[in-house]
């Protein structure tokens, strides 16, 4: 049985197929020159009805809408040639059927569950991830000009039926200071060779550098052959970025780039305006038992000085803390899905998360080892927990920021809820006889013609 991860994937990125399906196909629906057949319709509710998805209504009048949606927003896609990186949605999709495999097994298990080969399912989620984030995008380029102010949000939040205010779960605060532990030169230098190692490897023409990137990168992007994707030069760290721009010949591969996230070698595979796609191999030094261990004891010793009040846990932080992301903001842990300083407790690093759990605020935790979120290197750490939010319906007062981001999601809702009732008279619809006979979301549908 396939896990529920791969359940919820299944929904997402496609419909496996079912063995048994005999249905004649035939159209059902008319959205512009685009056709839906009814056998899309059985596709998707068959997959629904397996996940126990809930519907909210008629299968054959929800889900041809949903169809038809798509459908309206690619061709406002095609009207403003919007596209997104074709390399990009390859890396998203290898990386979801890399992840796909692992749950259910193996390659072959997939194509059974699916009852479709690797090469066919590849391209039916591509075209699916595709869809997607083109409609992504429409989306966003439709809300892009959308500005609250606070009036604005207290008085949304003031008429907010009682029932319709979230429950926040407990959050808590914390500041934390890591060190990384001392990296012998040896093992540097052992990293160094390798990557050179490999560079020649791929100069002299002996092997392929995104066969490199497979076999032996640290990085997550390995399994699209360390492939990144376009990106600006400010959503690279800026070490990366300064050799990234500057490579010009795609055959040759570069030197080695030290960041904080490792030991890399890149090689260009295209220049466009302000971006630059390029694979990478990175490997990242690791810290022995003993190196972690003196890391451990150093901060132990900072933790009684400010445990003394020699100095606060801030000042400490400022001056000691190997985290540039907290060092400085005097080591106040910024939540990176609302840029907030409050966490659910889920939302933590695990190790931190352990800690906090039984502390009381103002208690300051013992050195443990922890692995930096995103980096894959371990580090030596000590948190302290500043406050802790017990559960509560929303407020103003307490979560400004969180219903503003409602309000913001309400006014674009609005927006994109205007646009397509817009677009539907504007787009020629035709809907056969026996599926016309609904209440659909958005009016419009049903033209005099049908």
């Amino acid at each position: 049985m396939p896990s529920v991860a791969l359940a919820c994937l299944t929904a997402l990125y496609g419909y496996a197929d079912s063995p048994q399906k005999n249905v004649i196909d035939e159209v059902v629906w008319v959205v512009g020159d685009e056709a839906i057949f009814r056998s899309d319709v059985e596709d998707m509710y068959q997959e629904m009805r397996q996940q126990g998805t809930i519907i909210g209504g008629d299968p054959y009048c929800v889900i041809p809408e949903q169809i038809a949606l798509e459908k309206l927003y690619l061709h406002q896609a095609k009207i403003d040639t919007i596209e997104i990186q074709e390399s990009m949605v390859r890396a998203r999709v290898d990386q979801q059927i890399n992840f796909m495999i692992n749950q259910i097994g193996s390659k072959e298990k997939l194509e059974e569950y699916f009852h479709k080969s690797l090469p066919a399912l590849r391209e039916q989620f591509m075209e699916a991830m595709r869809n997607r984030g083109i409609v992504d995008e429409v989306q966003r380029k439709l809300t892009a000009d959308v500005t609250t102010t606070p009036s604005e949000v207290r008085k949304y939040f003031d008429a907010l039926p009682k029932d319709s205010v979230p429950y926040i779960p407990m959050q808590v605060e914390a500041q934390i200071i890591t060190i990384n532990p001392v990296i012998p030169r040896q093992e540097i230098d052992d990293i160094k060779a390798r990557l050179r190692e490999y560079a020649d490897r791929v100069n002299r023409g002996e092997s392929d550098f995104s066969t490199l990137a497979i076999m032996f990168s640290q990085d997550g992007s390995s399994m699209q052959g360390g492939e990144l994707g376009f990106k600006s030069r400010s959503e690279l760290v800026p070490e990366f970025a300064n050799v990234a721009f500057n490579l010009s010949d795609p055959k040759k591969v570069s030197r080695i780039v030290e960041t904080e996230y490792g030991y890399h070698i890149m090689q260009l595979i295209e220049k466009r305006g302000e971006q630059v796609n390029v694979r990478h191999i990175l490997l990242t030094p690791r810290a022995s038992s003993k190196d972690l261990s003196d890391a451990v004891n150093r901060l132990d010793s900072i933790r009684k000085e400010i445990v003394a009040n020699t100095f606060s846990f801030g000042e400490a932080a400022a001056v000691i803390s190997q985290d540039k992301d907290t060092r400085n903001n005097q080591g106040i842990m910024i939540n990176e899905n609302d840029r907030s300083s409050r966490f659910e407790m889920q939302e933590l690093p695990q190790e931190v998360a352990t800690r906090i759990e039984k502390m009381s605020p103002g208690d300051i935790s013992e050195a443990f080892v922890m692995i930096m979120p995103n980096k894959n290197k371990e580090v030596a750490a000590i948190v302290r927990l500043t406050n802790r939010i017990p559960g509560h319906r929303a407020n103003l007062s307490d979560d400004f920021n969180l219903i503003k981001k409602m309000y913001e999601g309400h006014k674009k809702q609005e927006i994109l809820n205007e646009w397509v009732e817009k677009k539907i008279k504007e787009t020629y619809v035709r809907i056969e006889d026996g599926w016309n006979n609904c209440d659909f979301r958005y009016k419009g549908w049903i033209k005099e013609s049908n």
